[in-house]
């Protein structure tokens, strides 16, 4: 992810079924076999065979998201990310590459590569040609960007100032600044509602780009994800060279424990004044870790409240009763830690309290009632119909690998998804709500006039 987006900030059937025979899959319940091996250096990696493409998707992912950055430098791991991308230092008989030459040896092979952070992960992907010549070269330069990354300090200053620009428009958004100011009030001093800034940036050094990978990037921290058309000696093989040159401990010393997220004590209405059209508004507190045992049953039971689009009861509320939002949503974002529940909505800034205490009132007969059974009946119908769009493409099914790889999921969790999805109660969810929504305790933050 490039550091500057950060700052800066979810008929088709016929197309999805020959996609899904091209990879394999034939329907969505199709047997989508996942395969574990480990690599003799002790990396595990999650693996699945799709030989109806001559391409191979891989993702290596790395316990060292923006989460690890250290205090007062809140950025490093993105920043880290972009300079590991763009140069390249000599090794043996391979030459130093400077930011042009790299582009266009990615651009040489057809091959696209990625390094990027996330809340909790520190990701590099590779999508190549499964040709012999090709994928050779393709994982080589790859490696070589894990061992060999030049972090040229000039390249640094250039980004910098550049990112500290791009910071400065993007503070003048109502988009960021609520965005910034929700995040600051649901995690507090937690690292997930920490936030880049002016100081962050001019804080991070090369240096430090230097002991963030030497710390973080090393063979026994990875976890590594393929999908394509190798078999389990060729993922063996390809998997091992691309980690090549990174340290191989033999096991790696544990990172810092990170603070637990809190429970919000009381709510907070916080506004902030900007000249706009519109009033942004997010209104939530801290959710779910992806490990909750109520996953399937939040996911469902949100699906009714704000996740359905159209469908849902907060759209039928606030927009269609009341023409009080163009759109109105809510989401679970659960992570390694519990991440944010949040409703947001975007109104004419003379509707703004109206709309707010329509969102809060749904929220609140939700979380005491639940869904009807016709609801939750469409909810299952309409999430279990489209399981096959999370499938349609060697990217997200290995989006959907690398996630149940992080987060430790089941090897069956994609043949048992639609039967998680089914056996959810109005009950269970009516349970699952209340044991971890507090409609008394929650953040609101509006932007606007």
């Amino acid at each position: 992810m490039n550091l500057l987006r950060c700052l800066q900030g979810l008929t088709r059937a016929g197309r999805v079924g020959v996609a899904l025979l091209a990879l394999g899959l034939g329907s969505a319940q199709a047997g989508v076999k996942v395969e574990r091996l480990v690599l003799p250096n002790g990396v595990p990696v999650l693996w699945v065979q799709t030989p109806g493409l001559p391409m191979v998707d891989i993702q290596v992912d790395f316990d060292a998201g923006a989460r690890r950055d250290p205090k007062g430098k809140e950025g490093l791991a993105n920043a880290t990310a972009d300079l590991m991308e763009r140069g390249l230092k000599a090794r043996g008989d391979a030459p130093a590459l400077d930011e042009n030459q790299v582009g266009e040896a990615w651009a040489d092979l057809g091959a696209s590569f990625n390094l990027g952070a996330g809340a909790d992960r520190f990701s590099l992907t590779l999508r190549s040609l499964t040709r012999p010549t090709v994928l050779d070269a393709a994982i080589r330069l790859a490696a070589r960007h894990l061992g060999d990354a030049s972090l040229d300090p000039d390249l640094w200053a250039r980004d910098r100032a550049r990112s500290l620009a791009s910071l400065k428009e993007s503070l003048t958004r109502p988009g960021t600044q609520v965005e910034r100011a929700y995040a600051r009030a649901v995690f507090g001093d937690h690292p997930y509602g920490r936030e880049v800034t002016e100081a962050s940036l001019q804080a991070i050094t090369v240096a430090d780009m230097a002991e963030f990978i030497q710390t973080h990037l090393r063979a026994c921290r990875a976890r590594v994800s393929v999908v394509g058309a190798l078999d389990r000696e060729q993922v063996r093989e390809r998997v091992t060279q691309l980690l090549a040159q990174l340290p191989t401990d033999a096991q790696c010393a544990p990172l810092p424990s990170l603070p637990p997220v809190q429970a919000l004590r009381e709510a907070q209405n916080l506004r902030i004044t900007l000249a706009t059209a519109q009033s942004h508004v997010r209104l939530g507190q801290p959710g779910i870790a992806r490990n909750d045992p109520d996953f399937f049953t939040l996911t469902v039971g949100n699906y009714v409240l704000g996740g359905g689009g159209f469908v849902s009861r907060l759209t039928e509320q606030v927009r269609e009763k009341r023409g009080l939002s163009y759109s109105v949503y809510s989401y679970f974002a659960p992570g390694l830690q519990p991440g944010a529940f949040t409703i947001g909505l975007q109104t004419r800034p003379d509707q703004a309290e109206q709309a707010v205490q329509v969102a809060r009132d749904v929220l609140s007969t939700f979380v005491r009632e639940g869904p009807s059974e016709r609801e939750l009946r469409a909810a299952k119908d309409n999430l279990v119909g489209g399981f096959a769009l999370r499938l349609d493409s060697n990217r997200k099914l290995l989006d959907n690998l690398a996630n149940m790889h992080w987060n430790d999921l089941p090897l069956d969790y994609l043949e048992t998804w639609t039967r998680q999805v089914e056996a959810v109660t109005t009950a269970q969810i009516r349970q699952a709500f209340g044991r971890v929504i507090q409609p008394d305790r929650l953040v609101q933050v509006i932007v606007g006039p």
